[in-house]
């Protein structure tokens, strides 16, 4: 069987943006890797929901397997990453962190072992400027312990006010947002008499980065399908 030696050639859809600054750090100090904006092998999408369509046919116009990294999409993306995915290999993160991915993990092993009779709260802070809440990586975790209850996602967010009841099975958000805090995760399990907490921290975007060149491994040659994080760190 044949070795491709050659770099992985990415093209950035958003070069400026702090994630793509982000990747073509990490690309400059990993020579598997090289930025190409006309010719490349994996497409990677860190910009805006709006552009998530023009990526979309992109990939499919020019068969390039796409890494799609932007949070806070609308309903509809779904669908068109699904269709998307019939025709190109589509990789959709909220988080690339590979920490994360083993989180995620973490989570599901732990919601099906606890079950209902433990409560799930999901607490995260991000810098001042994120636009979305709850983001993208605390909704993904919530999306991950539903999986171990094996029953759908019933999210309780932004509780205010007086005479508030917990319901049975759900899983409770809280957002926090300031400063320059590239990422913190916590997800508390709160039974009877205990509590166990599983926790991320990401001290700065290289964390995303290099993430995002593991996904890009992974996405090069791969056949059409949606792929997820959990996807990659099955294959390390």
């Amino acid at each position: 069987m044949m070795v491709n030696n050659a770099p992985i050639r990415l093209a950035l859809v958003a070069p400026d943006g702090r994630m793509g600054k982000a990747i073509a750090l990490a690309v400059a100090e990993d020579s598997r890797f090289a930025l190409d904006q006309n010719d490349a092998d994996v497409l990677i999408d860190f910009s805006a929901p709006s552009a998530l369509s023009a990526t979309l046919e992109r990939a499919m116009n020019t068969q390039t397997p796409v890494l799609v990294g932007t949070t806070g999409l609308e309903s509809d993306a779904k669908a068109a990453l699904e269709g998307a995915a019939k025709k190109v290999a589509v990789l959709q993160a909220s988080n690339t962190s590979l920490g994360v991915a083993l989180l995620a993990d973490l989570v599901e092993r732990a919601a099906h072992v606890l079950g209902d009779d433990w409560d799930i709260e999901i607490a995260e802070v991000h810098h001042r400027n994120k636009a979305d809440a709850p983001s993208g990586t605390a909704l993904a975790l919530g999306e991950a312990a539903a999986r171990g209850r094996s029953h759908p996602l019933r999210a309780e967010r932004a509780r205010d006010g007086t005479g508030l009841e917990r319901q049975r099975g759900t899983v409770g958000f809280a957002a926090l947002r300031g400063g320059s805090v590239a990422g913190d995760h916590d997800v508390m399990f709160l039974g009877p008499e205990e509590r166990l907490i599983l926790s991320h921290r990401a001290e700065s975007r290289k964390v995303f980065a290099r993430g995002t060149l593991a996904a890009a491994n992974f996405l090069r040659g791969r056949m059409p399908g949606l792929y997820t994080m959990r996807d990659v760190i099955a294959a390390l």
